[in-house]
């Protein structure tokens, strides 16, 4: 069984390319668990509009933020594999099975993509060579690589990885990603599993659009390596 795990806020402008790009690559088995943070605009109302019973919608009665939102549709996931998703990319299809694939031999993977504008013209061919991306946690610590709407791994890692500590910045991904890179086997695929659209309101660390200061940085840096470590001798 696939989980698809969507966190959403107020993302009506791109979400239906997204949610149509999901669903025609899992089964009716599958589900698409969406955690939504509060909407304001018709978010809600457009995921309700699709009547499919795959598209599970939990609406959080208090705000959770980024990293909370993601961590509550991880808590309702019932699949044997989870996949990361945002709110406003696009899915290349033949991405769900690859994954699956590769998660028979590893414990997360994850794929490459190629980032676009806003309006999916492309403006990189590779993420992976744009950021120097390959497996290594402090590799990652240093520069990251790891991108949440391109990961995907099997159950047994919310195990290890949950509950999320509230106190990282905006980087779910990077905690799960560093946690199976020490106690498990990461993967990155040489294939593109998304478009990976770039606007104004990215929250990715990642995003070219987020220019954080040296002390950000380092202080991000040293609290993960610690939260990391304070885990792992837990």
């Amino acid at each position: 069984m696939i989980s698809v795990c969507m966190a959403t806020y107020n993302g009506e402008k791109y979400l239906k390319e997204q949610v149509d790009s999901i669903l025609v690559q899992i089964g009716l088995d599958d589900e698409l668990i969406v955690s939504d943070d509060g909407s304001s605009d018709t978010t809600v109302e457009i995921l309700q509009n699709y009547n499919d019973t795959r598209i599970k919608i939990h609406k959080n009665e208090i705000w959770h933020g980024v990293v909370g939102n993601f961590e509550n549709a991880l808590k309702q996931a019932k699949g044997d594999y989870i996949f990361l998703s945002d709110q406003d990319d696009v899915w290349i299809n033949g991405k769900i099975s690859k994954c699956v694939e590769i998660l028979q031999t590893a414990d997360l993977v994850v794929t490459d993509c190629i980032v676009t504008d806003d309006k999916l013209n492309p403006t990189c061919q590779s993420f992976f060579i744009d950021q120097g991306s390959r497996r290594g946690f402090f590799k990652n610590l240093i520069k990251n690589s790891y991108l949440g709407a391109c990961v995907a791994f099997k159950r047994d890692v919310l195990l290890y990885v949950l509950p999320i500590p509230r106190n990282l910045p905006v980087y779910h991904e990077g905690w799960i990603a560093s946690l199976v890179d020490i106690k498990g086997r990461v993967v990155f695929a040489n294939f593109k599993g998304i478009y990976f659209r770039r606007h104004s309101n990215n929250t990715s660390l990642t995003s070219k659009n987020k220019h954080l200061s040296l002390y950000r940085q380092l202080r991000y840096r040293v609290l993960l390596l610690w939260l990391v470590t304070k885990k792992i001798v837990q």
